[in-house]
């Protein structure tokens, strides 16, 4: 008894991983914490060393001044190098999680949706095999006492 009820905990606790709303919670730890570290030395080792060749070396650098002088404190200065490298950052990211993540466990569970599909298919093969059996077997017996086939099904 206690093996049947290990099996259904066990089950219970298979069928909360792979729901839908775990696995995207999963990923958005994975995304904020595992892999924060990896996206930044790539921005910074490949990302801005490939930009500098057309500029500056530090994304950070690059800025455009509304109101001058943008030197002296007064002036008023947009920083859209270091929005450029978030979001180069966040695209790094998410490609990263999207391909090592998403497309595995997408196939992996379209996988196991077809092998669902393909034993309840064969399963209702087999319940329609066993009915004709069935049938083939009373056809047999009533025309061995003598009867003319089957009358009422």
């Amino acid at each position: 008894m206690s093996e049947k009820k290990d099996l259904s905990l066990w089950e219970g606790f298979k069928a909360f991983l792979m729901r839908g709303n775990v696995i995207d919670l999963a990923v958005a730890v994975v995304i904020g914490a595992a892999f924060t570290n990896i996206v930044n030395a790539v921005v910074k080792g490949v990302i801005n060393p490939i930009v500098g060749a057309f500029g500056t070396q530090d994304l950070a650098g690059y800025k455009s001044c509304l109101k001058a002088p943008c030197t002296g404190g007064d002036g008023i200065e947009i920083l859209w190098g270091s929005v450029l490298s978030a979001a180069l950052g966040f695209l790094i990211t998410a490609a990263v999680v999207y391909f090592l993540m998403v497309m595995p466990m997408a196939k992996y569970l379209a996988r196991q949706a077809e092998r669902r599909a393909a034993r309840e298919g064969a399963q209702e093969t087999v319940e329609v095999s066993e009915l004709e059996v069935l049938k083939e077997i009373r056809d047999v017996l009533v025309t061995q006492r003598g009867g003319s086939g089957p009358t009422g099904v």
